[in-house]
């Protein structure tokens, strides 16, 4: 069984207590106290040292190798209850771990559960920020550097990923994270085909080429639902083959009352489906608000933008084509930080009962912002400012920049302000800037800005304190201070989050999907940034956040249905593109409302046909998840009907018997040494109390 990082003294998690963040001591100590009780109730062991500022580091492992292989065998036939696994598991397994692997991933999975499900699920019930548990700031796994080392190693010297560097990351970091890592090397693969299209129709085909935006659309179709098979084989290889249905109790969620659940006659907590049917109305309003504040935010932006840049003559011109930018960098961060603090709010005052329908009704309302924000620009330039900029901006002109119709004033003086022209080649920098430019600063802003950013921080913080007289370093023990510190050090870091970098790939695609005919080496350019993308983000769990809780996942998620509206939004965006700017037929405003509606409806009605298809080809072929899946269950039908017949094979090839070992208390003496300073919760609860003690006196 594989165990914790030789390097990380034992410690399964460590659970941060800030105690200055309290009202008063008293508050601090009673939750203190409740917090070590609480871990020794579910059969957890404890130790605690300074985290420094006023915090406590709280390090848990699992007391016994039996409470570790009890609860890992209650989830494995819990997997095996629900259709997850496709056999119940062996009863060795109550015995002993070594008869079937142990990933560190299930091991942290398992552990974190037991110390976050609800009491009436078996667990402590902690939920971090919240409650009865306000003190409490994070739980979080410490990382294994030396396999991070190895890993950032391998990935350099790499082309591709294959399937045994994302098992090292679903053994490591859970399916959850290996699923992410899976679709961006599927998407970068694919890109590959996508960028020589791309390559080719740029320099061998017309500017928007009917034949370019076919092909795009037709490659669009199949990633997606060539990604659709591949996560059903990894779900089958990584045995979380409908894993999605198994679904815990959220800690936060509210029952109304009790009811008897009609299949199981058990009590169960309630809440009615009406009344959360009728909270979820309020998404309704809620998408239609914050779309209308983000398009009106845009549009005014760029009305003021095109004045600015191709209107306006007069000083201050250089300084004042900056205002847009400005405008847009201060408002779109705070608008959009309110509607995801709304959208959080009402996310949760829908009340929903498990982890996946949360965070799928919160990754819709995110992704409204996201699509607003980041390609409304290229839809007023495309469909308002190319076809009716002549007509619309002269209205716009309240500052009296542009000149009559007749080069006159009113007093028939020849008129010397500026004439609107509109610049087609304006939509075309515009994707430049978002598929190149935009690309790049954000990979800067992911890797090596927080760096920095951090390190100034924590420069400034030590100066503050060292100015102020309150700084006074931490006296560990030699054999401690190294491990200590750097504790210390990732408690500070971030959480990591794979939905932002989900968030990121999608709207990528949706930039391919939308708007390639503008410029068809947008996916030459992806394919360079996904390429340092797979690297990078690798480095930033490694490097720039705390090691993620491993979750287990049998697919990308709610994202999986955003990919497909993008497809299909792609397939009508893409018709209206080519209609309006291909062709000496089609010159602006050469085009009719009934032309226009035609194309689209055409190539909608095209893309449905076109997919269908795919799906049709796609089943013809032999999936390897479907193939083993099928195999498993039949090996499990044989193996029953020859035990009913008095035939046990497997038992008479294994009878030899199976030695239990003592895997989660395996320790070196250093280990020991560390973890035997405190016995029990009594001697954790004293030593976290003299740092407070201690913290108090100073301050």
């Amino acid at each position: 069984m594989d165990n914790a990082s030789p390097s990380n003294m034992g410690v399964d998690y460590v659970v941060t207590f800030s105690f200055t963040a309290a009202k008063d001591k008293d508050e601090a100590v009673k939750q203190f106290e409740k917090l070590i009780t609480t871990l020794d109730g579910i059969g957890m062991r404890t130790e605690v040292r300074d985290g420094s500022d006023g915090k406590l580091l709280v390090f848990v492992r699992v007391r016994s190798a039996q409470k570790l292989i009890g609860e890992v065998y209650r989830s494995r036939v819990k997997d095996w209850l629900h259709g997850v696994r496709p056999a119940a598991p062996d009863t060795e397994t109550q015995r002993s771990l070594d008869k079937e692997h142990l990933t560190e991933a299930e091991r942290f999975r398992i552990i974190h559960a037991m110390l976050t499900l609800p009491t009436s699920e078996g667990g402590a019930g902690i939920t971090p920020g919240k409650g009865q548990w306000s003190l409490v700031e994070g739980i979080f796994p410490l990382h294994d550097h030396e396999f991070n080392k190895e890993w950032m190693k391998t990935w350099s010297t790499k082309w591709t990923l294959g399937l045994d560097e994302l098992g090292d990351i679903r053994d490591r970091f859970g399916e959850k994270i290996a699923f992410y890592f899976a679709f961006l090397q599927s998407y970068f693969s694919f890109l590959g085909i996508a960028a020589c299209i791309g390559a080719g129709a740029y320099f061998i085909l017309p500017q928007y080429s009917l034949t370019f935006a076919v092909l795009n659309c037709l490659w669009s179709v199949v990633f997606v639902e060539s990604w659709k098979r591949q996560e059903v084989d990894l779900a089958v290889r990584w045995n979380v083959r409908n894993v999605s249905q198994l679904q815990s109790k959220r800690a936060r969620f509210q029952p109304e009352s009790e009811q008897k659940d009609p299949v199981t006659g058990e009590i169960v907590k309630f809440f009615p489906a009406w009344k959360r049917l009728v909270r979820q109305s309020l998404q309704i309003p809620f998408a239609l608000g914050a779309s209308g504040i983000l398009c009106i935010l845009y549009a005014v932006t760029f009305a003021i933008e095109v004045m600015i840049s191709e209107v306006y003559t007069g000083p201050f011109k250089s300084v004042l084509v900056f205002t847009p930018t400005v405008i847009l960098t201060v408002m779109v961060p705070l608008i959009t930080g309110t509607l995801s603090n709304i959208a959080t709010k009402l996310t949760d005052f829908e009340n929903y009962e498990n982890e996946s329908s949360y965070e799928a009704a919160m990754t819709q309302k995110v992704f409204i912002f996201n699509f607003i924000c980041s390609y409304v620009p290229l839809f007023l330039t495309a469909f308002v400012y190319v076809p009716f900029g002549s007509t619309i901006v002269p209205h716009l002109d309240i500052m009296g920049f542009m000149a009559p119709a007749d080069g006159v004033d009113a007093d028939g003086v020849a008129a010397q302000q500026a004439v609107f022209e509109i610049n087609p080649d304006r939509l075309r920098k515009q994707m430049i800037y978002f598929t190149v430019t935009a690309q790049a600063v954000n990979l800067a802003m992911e890797t090596i800005v927080p760096y920095f950013k951090r390190a100034a921080l924590t420069k400034a913080k030590e100066f503050q304190q060292k100015r102020s007289g309150k700084y006074s370093p931490i006296n560990d023990s030699p054999q401690e201070a190294k491990f200590l510190s750097r504790v210390r050090h990732e408690a500070e870091l971030s959480v990591y989050n794979v939905t932002d970098d989900l968030r990121e790939m999608c709207m990528q695609f949706g930039y391919l999907c939308l708007f390639s005919p503008i410029w068809p080496l947008a996916p030459v350019s992806f394919l360079v940034n996904n390429w340092i993308e797979l690297r990078s983000d690798a480095a930033k769990i490694c490097i720039e956040m705390r090691r993620p809780v491993p979750h287990r996942a049998d697919s990308i998620g709610p994202w999986l249905d955003n990919l497909g509206f993008l497809t299909w939004m792609g397939s009508v965006s893409s018709a209206v593109l080519v209609y309006l700017f291909s062709g000496e037929a089609n010159e602006v405003g050469g085009f009719t409302a009934a032309g226009l509606l035609a194309s689209v409806v055409f190539s909608e009605h095209v893309y449905f046909g076109v997919r269908l298809l795919v799906r049709i080809a796609l089943s013809k072929l032999d999936s390897p998840g479907l193939v083993k899946e099928k195999q498993e269950r039949f090996l499990i039908r044989r193996r029953y009907l020859q035990e009913s017949m008095g035939v046990d094979e497997e038992t008479e090839a294994n009878e030899k018997e199976v030695v239990p070992r003592d895997t989660a208390n395996v320790a070196t003496g250093e280990e020991r040494s560390f973890w035997d300073q405190q016995e029990g919760a009594k001697g954790a609860i004293e030593a976290g109390l003299s740092i407070i003690r201690e913290e108090k006196k100073e301050q």
